[in-house]
Parts: C-alpha cells; sequence; structure tokens
C-alpha cells in the first residue's frame, strides 16, 4: 500500500461508509456471543499489559456477534499480510470480501477500538481490496495477537 494515500475518509465516501452499514446491519437479527468471543473481549478489556484495549459496551450483543463473525471471515480471507512501519495491511479477493463488508468492518470496529487509525483501498483496478490497521507506537503487537497474525 503506498503510504502516501489520503489518510482520511471524504465526505463521499462517509456517506457510502454510513449506507453500507445500514445495508449490512438492517437484516440483522439478535445472536448470543459464543465462550471464545466473550474471553476475547474480556481479555481485551482487562489487558494491563497495554494501553490499547476495546470498549466492550460500545456494542450491544447482536453488534458483537455480528462483527465477531465478520472478523473471522475477514482473517480467514485474507490473502497476504504486509506489514508497516507502524501496523498491518490485510489484502482481499473482492470475491471473497467486499469493499462494503470492509467498511461496514471498519465502523463496527470504531467504536469499539478507537485508537486504530483505518484505511481500505482499492486497488489493481477493483482486483484487490485492502485494510489497513495502524496507530500509536506499541499497536502493532495488540494487531498481532487481536488479529492473528502469523510470526515470521
Amino acid at each position: 500500500m503506498n503510504t502516501k494515500r489520503f489518510r482520511a475518509i471524504g465526505k463521499g465516501s462517509v456517506s457510502a461508509v454510513a449506507l453500507t452499514l445500514v445495508l449490512t446491519t438492517s437484516g440483522a437479527g439478535p445472536a448470543l456471543m459464543q465462550a471464545s468471543d466473550a474471553k476475547t473481549v474480556a481479555a481485551r478489556q482487562t489487558s494491563n499489559h497495554s494501553k490499547f484495549y476495546c470498549n466492550a459496551k460500545a456494542l450491544n450483543p447482536a453488534e458483537r456477534a455480528q462483527h465477531q463473525q465478520l472478523t473471522e471471515k475477514l482473517i480467514a480471507a485474507r490473502k497476504e499480510i504486509v506489514e508497516m512501519p507502524r501496523g498491518y495491511e490485510f489484502q482481499f479477493s473482492p470475491s471473497d470480501v467486499s469493499v462494503a463488508e470492509v467498511s461496514g468492518w471498519v465502523i463496527t470496529e470504531a467504536k469499539c477500538c478507537p485508537f486504530f487509525d483505518f484505511h481500505i483501498d482499492l486497488e489493481r483496478e477493483g482486483h484487490l481490496v485492502c485494510l489497513g490497521l495502524s496507530g500509536e507506537e506499541g499497536i502493532k503487537a495488540f494487531i498481532r495477537t487481536e488479529f492473528q497474525v502469523p510470526a515470521k
């Protein structure tokens, strides 16, 4: 990913992202969070080893369950992981993960983990969807753990 890209979402993109959130969440029914999901949330909340922790109260149980399901899909569908100076870029095939899914995930993740800097790119003439996660010094260790980035 080119690090000289825009670092903010424009007005048109914000509208598109908001519309995507409405469309992707409108038909979702309530779901229960699995025990492993609860452990992850608890670990994020009580971590004393890091200044990066998620606000588990930012999402209701149905949102949390839907977000966890999409997180698992993103982790499973990654085609490549690119390490960057302050984070990672996850690359996807648009046939596996849509820009709408990535933008919906970002909107929800930003509610509980506002310390991330998010970057969404559609590259190679629409043949590559990229999600960049970065942030302050020390964020890479958090990303590696939470997003199951394999050790080199």
